[in-house]
């Protein structure tokens, strides 16, 4: 049971539960309840590490494999997880899960619904300021807006990651974000010359749909605090199933960021 994660789970609503009514059909019942327990950590730890398959799952949370069904059934019915033959999105998109003879097995990811199930920064009161922003100082007020945002973010992590040597930089940052709640995890890119930052979620995404100032200054963030260059391939906002960011290896970026600047600089 060594190296076993288990995620601490995050509020999420109970899953949808059938029963029978009068003419013997199932219908499909909401509570009103919050999710704990073992389907939160299930739910938590396709979040945090992307589409898995039933068996993977059951090692990473050290559960059987039976109960981890149940659960994952469960989620599905309720609309918070969906099961394909292949990963939607990420390293493993394409590829069918092979277990063997018979039919592939089943792959899980997390949906909309069910990210939002967690809990989120998004605010009423944030898209209102920033909508305020744009209606009275332009674009140009909400670009500021964003790179002041970022700019506290990027001292924060500062101490964290730029300290370290640039190939450790990457796994420093993703440990960063996680802690801020992005569920960030790295993996190898396509080439040995990338690697790239995945997202499972993001506090701020309902309002990066309406201003993606937001996700542009946070990956020029991510730029400096790593010291090479990077590329936003896909981002929750836009509809994708994750954000990505393709990181260029230390001795392959285009060229190298300037280093990072404090929220009194931005707007200056």
């Amino acid at each position: 049971m060594d190296g076993c994660r288990r995620p601490v789970p995050g509020p999420a609503p109970y899953p949808a539960f059938a029963r029978r009514d009068e003419l013997g059909n199932n219908v499909v019942v909401k509570s009103t309840g919050r999710l704990t327990g073992a389907p939160a950590r299930v739910a938590q730890s396709l979040l945090e590490g992307g589409p898995q398959t039933a068996a993977a799952l059951a090692e990473r949370l050290c559960l059987s494999t039976t109960a981890v069904r149940r659960h994952l059934d469960a989620l599905v019915e309720s609309g918070h997880v969906e099961a394909g033959d292949r990963a939607p999105y990420g390293p493993q998109a394409g590829r069918a899960q092979s277990r063997g003879r018979g039919r592939p097995a089943k792959v899980y990811s997390v949906t909309a619904a069910g990210r939002e199930s967690f809990e989120s920064a998004y605010d009423d009161l944030a898209m209102g300021a920033l909508r305020f922003l744009d209606e009275t100082g332009g674009p140009a007020a909400v670009d500021a807006f964003a790179a002041h945002r970022v700019a506290e973010l990027e001292n924060r992590y500062a101490d964290l990651v730029t300290a370290l040597p640039v190939e450790r930089r990457p796994a420093a940052l993703a440990a960063a974000l996680s802690a801020d709640g992005y569920a960030a995890t790295v993996v190898d890119g396509a080439t040995g010359a990338t690697l790239q930052i995945c997202q499972h979620n993001c506090p701020v995404a309902h309002v990066a749909v309406e201003f993606p100032a937001l996700c542009d200054a946070e990956a020029e963030a991510f730029g400096r605090l790593l010291g090479t260059h990077v590329t936003r391939l896909a981002t929750l906002a836009h509809g994708d199933g994750v954000c990505t960011t393709l990181v260029s290896r230390p001795g392959s970026a285009v060229s190298t960021p300037a280093p990072p600047r404090t929220a009194t600089e931005v707007l200056s």
